[in-house]
């Protein structure tokens, strides 16, 4: 400390005898010597004496000397040391955060608007920031480092503008494409960051990043780092990519026909006999991260062209099967597993040949079992973990999405059959989930049938024909009565809604199930009480509501070929014993409801907690259709 005060002191020049300066005066003395001493080597020791006082006097040297430093950027730039010191100061002031010596610490909360402010007034000249652009073409670690790191700052207290400074000014992104390849570690990785954060929500700087050749220099360094089994460097590349790949259509078709989705295929390929101690937190962040990019290709929400075309080449390349061994394999971390559950989903979501593929996938049981089936007891077995199970009936909606054959095979596995049937079926495993003590596993099942019948009008007439034992050994009776009757008869929410779900779609657009359904004694007294009650409790008026929904399928649907329930006496009833204009209220609560929104917006529910997982994306895209019919 004491050669540092000698130092300052011979850089300040002589004091009075006894008179001590203050932080402010040795601040601005310096900043003097930066902007008027002709001899460089006193201006380097000058600018050398700011970068140290500049975390304990960040106001006073941003304040004084931004002007003397920026000016020595462009006039000095010959000289590496001085502006190596210059960039320091800047990243110093500009700093996000706040530093333990700084004078003002107790005014931490206002330092972060300082340094917005003082990034506001280095911004305002764009040309400042392709001075500090300029620098990162210098090799020297002193200059190219804090560059780096000064951008990091600007970009973190005012990202909008910087972007836009950025995107026009010339050569700025290839500037900081060709830092992925120093091979300094550490201004490497710095600069993954700044390209993370800089390609955030901007389009345009993602394309161009992406034509810089991003995908090929962040696959090569995945590789060199080692896969899922490398450090937070490949979690990084990977953030990289997401960020150039979600919601931009351009780069998914580039990504694609740059054959980028045969390199993803390395990344899933696991050791045999991997168990849980082999997954160290980064190899579980780092497929996480890997499952999300091949996620971003085959989302529901991108165009179509670009989920087929990514979906057919991840089967070609071996990447569905690889997903697929992750889900069979042992020793695999519940968030994993989960995650590939989903992924794998997407992967086959409409696309009959994967979905085809993964309906012939074994687990490697004793005895063998379809991986659907393994899927399924988890999603109906309470005890598996709340999420796991949601990202099942996702997958499993996946499978049967646009998919009649598959659709056909889980209603045939109901169907009375001439063969004895040994193996345990899809279909069996969600009847006993519908009928189980466990609420959740209600709804999951009723949701998983409902989808069976989607847009699929001879499955729900063949599924009329599914008969189940009773437990009094008297005659068989429909799944659809057992379905009704146990709707009149539960008291738990999810139990109620699941079946309600199930019922719906099933009675929809199909005069003979309305038929069945009508013929079963009290179905329609149940539905008119209930749409007619007076509770007032948010999930008990949704019940109400759905209740009222399913009236007017019966009403709407109906052919008239029971005399007691036709069209024209069930609307009576409805005046009669609801009345119009609270039926119209009661049908209106579901789409107000707050997780009636969350489940219309996209196929996949993503629920925290049991309390909501209440409605299903397939129903609610039906009641948004039907709903006006029915009013």
């Amino acid at each position: 400390m004491e050669y540092f005060k000698s130092g300052l002191k011979s850089v300040l020049g002589a004091t009075q005898e006894g008179v001590q300066l203050t932080g402010a005066e040795t601040v601005e003395r310096l900043v003097e010597r930066v902007q008027f001493s002709t001899l460089l080597d006193d201006r380097r020791d000058a600018c050398r004496a700011l970068k140290a006082l500049s975390r304990k006097y960040r106001i006073e040297v941003g304040a004084q000397g931004m002007g003397a430093l920026r000016h020595v950027l462009e006039t000095d730039h010959a000289d590496s040391e001085i502006v190596g010191y210059s960039l320091d100061t800047l990243c110093n002031i500009t700093a996000p955060e706040t530093f333990e010596e700084e004078e003002h610490l107790s005014l931490a909360p206002t330092l972060t608007g300082v340094s917005q402010q003082f990034t506001e007034i280095f911004i305002k000249q764009p040309d400042n920031v392709a001075l500090v652009l300029g620098f990162l073409e210098e090799y020297d670690f002193h200059v190219r480092w804090p560059a780096v790191k000064l951008l990091t700052s600007l970009l973190a207290n005012k990202p909008k503008d910087l972007q836009e400074i950025v995107l026009v000014s010339p050569m700025g992104v290839s500037k900081l494409m060709d830092l992925l390849s120093d091979s300094r570690e550490v201004i490497r990785n710095d600069a993954l960051l700044l390209l993370t954060q800089l390609t955030k929500g901007n389009a345009n700087i993602q394309k161009i990043v992406a034509f810089e050749n991003a995908f090929d220099r962040l696959f090569d360094v995945i590789m060199e780092e080692g896969y899922s089994d490398g450090g937070i460097v490949v979690e990084d590349c990977l953030l990289l990519m997401l960020n150039l790949l979600r919601n931009n259509t351009s780069n998914q078709n580039f990504f694609k026909e740059g054959s980028y989705i045969q390199r993803l295929t390395p990344m899933f390929k696991l050791p045999q006999d991997v168990d849980d101690s082999g997954w160290s937190a980064q190899k579980v962040s780092n497929i996480h991260c890997m499952l999300q990019v091949a996620r971003t290709l085959v989302t529901p929400g991108n165009p179509a062209q670009v989920t087929s075309s990514s979906q057919k080449s991840m089967r070609q390349c071996g990447l569905l099967e690889a997903l697929c061994d992750i889900l069979m394999a042992s020793g695999v971390p519940a968030d994993i597993l989960t995650e590939t559950i989903s992924t794998v989903g997407e992967v086959i979501r409409g696309n009959q040949s994967n979905q085809e593929y993964f309906s012939t996938v074994m687990a490697p049981s004793t005895p063998p079992r379809p991986a659907l089936v393994v899927l399924l007891m988890s999603m109906v077995n309470e005890k598996q973990p709340f999420i796991l199970r949601c990202s099942v009936l996702y997958c499993y909606q996946c499978f049967l999405f646009k998919n009649e054959v598959g659709q056909s095979q889980l209603v045939q596995t109901l169907l009375p059959s001439a063969t004895e049937v040994i193996s345990l079926t899809t279909g069996q495993l969600l009847c006993g989930g519908l009928f189980s003590n466990d609420a959740l596993s209600n709804w999951f099942s009723a949701v998983a049938l409902s989808h069976a019948l989607v847009e699929n009008p001879g499955q729900q007439e063949q599924l009329l024909r599914v008969l189940l034992a009773t437990n009094t050994g008297g005659q068989p009776v429909s799944l659809l009565h057992q379905c009704s009757m146990l709707l009149q008869q539960c008291s738990k929410l999810h139990s109620k809604l699941g079946l309600l779900i199930l019922l719906s779609t099933w009675l929809s657009h199909c005069p003979l199930a309305v038929k069945q359904f009508v013929s079963v004694p009290t179905s329609v007294t149940y539905l008119t009480a209930q749409a007619g009650s007076n509770e007032h409790d948010d999930n008990e008026e949704l019940v109400q509501g759905m209740c009222a929904f399913l009236l007017g399928l019966c009403i709407v649907f109906n052919d008239d070929s029971v005399a007691a329930f036709t069209k024209d006496k069930l609307k009576q009833l409805v005046g009669n014993r609801i009345g119009v204009e609270v039926f119209v209220d009661k049908l209106g609560e579901v789409s107000k409801h707050e997780v009636y929104s969350k489940a219309a917006k996209h196929p996949q529910l993503k629920p925290q907690f049991p309390s909501d997982l209440l409605l299903d994306h397939e129903f609610c895209q039906l009641f948004k259709a039907l709903e006006g019919e029915i009013n």
